[in-house]
């Protein structure tokens, strides 16, 4: 009785705690309710009566606080403290890629780029899709990969409609006046990667005004095939299916490189093919998997990789979809292909580039989970600590990966991952402490080793803070220090042997030359 009487009295302050804590890790009502359930089903509170306790015309009950407060990790008292927290740290997203000055300002008028682009790709073997992807990478990163009109415009299709069956979808193509046709066309070697040939597969293509040719490959794959149609949907709704994309295929060329036998002309159409590709694959992930719904459902499973299993969606789509869903903003992708091509990539969080699939280092660090993946041979998904090194700058990631195969066959490794050290800075923990704490173990290790009690302690509980399952699996696992450039290695015992001896500048040896004399 004593406690309840004390939670009526605080029921204004009380609510506001939560509000304030909910809204901190950028969680709505919706998503509060559905993390309560997931802790206790039969004590989880409605969507309608979380509002109330949060503007003070309801109490918690004891066991409903006890689930607030495992959520946020807190104890129970600390919502009778009448003292609300600090205001919470900016924890915005990381640019990807720092900006640099573009001076003298003249040379980099809209007239000279426009001269000079298409000779720059020409010159180094670029194609002008393959930079295309580079500027459309950015502005996925500059705007966190949120495009709220192509939301909406899935939305309205699908009526957020989740999960979607196959037939589902066809019933939207029909409705929109659609016609289907199949067609025959197996898998075949792209002659064009002589290093490494690729299987190559067709798996639609859009005839305008409004017809979709599907391949027969895809007749008994659910996930591949609902994607595919959402995907050519997309070009009817967001391009009035005026037929002006690419066929969509998997596989073939991974490099960027532009081959011998192609045009050294940059084709504007390249450019336009590849942004209108992109939309059309944003509106089907929107269109199958709904933000408000699709949200809950990753939270549901704690954001589980190949969750999308259970309601036929692809382990890509799944993953790439992350980022554009979850409250927590500091994410990144990779989809990487042999030896080592990143093909599809989004760094939300920052984090530097290991080696890209414009050009391939001769010295990649060989620590980075999605290339130690490459050469595994399981299938299932798997976490990882990592502690990366880029000059003075030190960052701690979680990611998991998992091996799979494309619709052409082609075996590549998809890997998710968030930055840790934002979310350890909204719970007043200090990121560097516990970074130089992992770091120092894992030199100990020789590059790995065990994570340290109480550093593990705070990562398991930013785990559950974030519902992300895979930061606790990964925190029982050792870390691993990577960097950029095996070259540049940064651990004190250094992964290739010993270090190779740095070069002093030229231009230094000249000075020393003429002090010296």
């Amino acid at each position: 009785m004593g406690t309840q009487q004390g939670l009526r009295r605080k029921a204004h302050f009380l609510g506001t705690k939560i509000k304030s804590l909910r809204k901190r890790n950028n969680l709505t009502l919706e998503d509060l309710s559905v993390r309560c359930v997931q802790v206790d089903a039969e004590a989880g509170p409605s969507v309608s009566y979380l509002s109330m306790i949060e503007n003070g015309k309801r109490v918690p009950s004891e066991r409903l606080l006890e689930i607030i407060a495992e959520i946020f990790q807190k104890e129970t008292n600390w919502f009778f403290d009448e003292s609300l927290d600090d205001e919470a740290i900016d924890t915005a997203p990381t640019a990807a890629v720092s900006g640099m000055p573009l001076e003298p300002g003249f040379l980099f008028s809209d007239t000279l780029l426009q001269m000079a682009i298409p000779e720059l790709l020409a010159q180094t073997g670029t194609t002008g899709r393959q930079f295309a992807h580079l500027l459309i990478r950015a502005h996925q990163e500059r705007s966190h990969n949120r495009f709220p009109d192509i939301e909406r415009a899935a939305e309205n299709i699908g009526r957020k409609h989740f999960p979607m069956h196959v037939d589902d979808v066809f019933d939207i193509a029909r409705e929109l006046g659609l016609e289907i046709a199949w067609f025959d066309n197996s898998a075949f070697r792209d002659k064009g990667e002589a290093e490494r040939p690729l299987n190559m597969l067709v798996r639609s293509f859009f005839d305008a005004p409004n017809k979709i040719y599907l391949n027969k490959e895809l007749q008994d794959k659910p996930a591949r095939l609902k994607y595919e149609l959402a995907n050519q949907i997309g070009h009817k709704i967001l391009h009035d299916g005026d037929g002006a994309r690419a066929p969509q295929i998997s596989g073939g060329q991974v490099s960027g490189r532009r081959l011998e036998s192609d045009s050294s002309n940059v084709d504007a159409k390249d450019i336009l093919y590849a942004w209108r590709d992109f939309e059309c694959s944003y509106f089907a992930a929107a269109l199958l998997a709904p933000k408000t719904p699709f949200r809950q459902f990753l939270a549901r499973h704690r954001y589980s990789i190949n969750c999308g299993d259970r309601v036929d969606l692809t382990n890509t789509l799944v993953m790439r979809r992350m980022s554009s869903v979850s409250p927590y903003p500091h994410w990144h992708y990779f989809d990487a292909y042999p030896p080592g091509n990143l093909r599809a990539v989004y760094r939300g969080n920052g984090i530097p580039l290991p080696w890209g699939n414009m050009t391939l280092v001769s010295d990649p660090c060989q620590h980075w989970a999605v290339f130690r993946m490459l050469n595994s041979r399981s299938t299932k998904p798997s976490a990882q600590i990592s502690v990366l090194r880029s000059g003075d700058d030190k960052r701690l990631y979680c990611c998991e990966s998992i091996r799979s195969r494309d619709a052409a066959g082609n075996m590549h490794v998809l890997c998710a991952g968030v930055d840790l050290s934002p979310a350890l800075q909204s719970q007043g923990v200090d990121a560097r402490e516990i970074i130089d704490v992992i770091e120092a173990s894992c030199n100990k290790g020789g590059g790995s080793a065990p994570i340290p009690t109480d550093a593990r302690r705070h990562l398991v509980s930013i785990g559950k803070i974030l519902n992300i399952g895979w930061i606790g699996e990964g925190a029982e696992k050792d870390a691993t220090i990577i960097c950029q450039r095996s070259g540049n290695c940064p651990r004190d015992k250094h992964c290739l042997g010993k270090a190779p001896p740095k070069l002093k500048p030229q231009i230094d040896r000249i000075r020393e030359a003429l002090v010296s004399a």
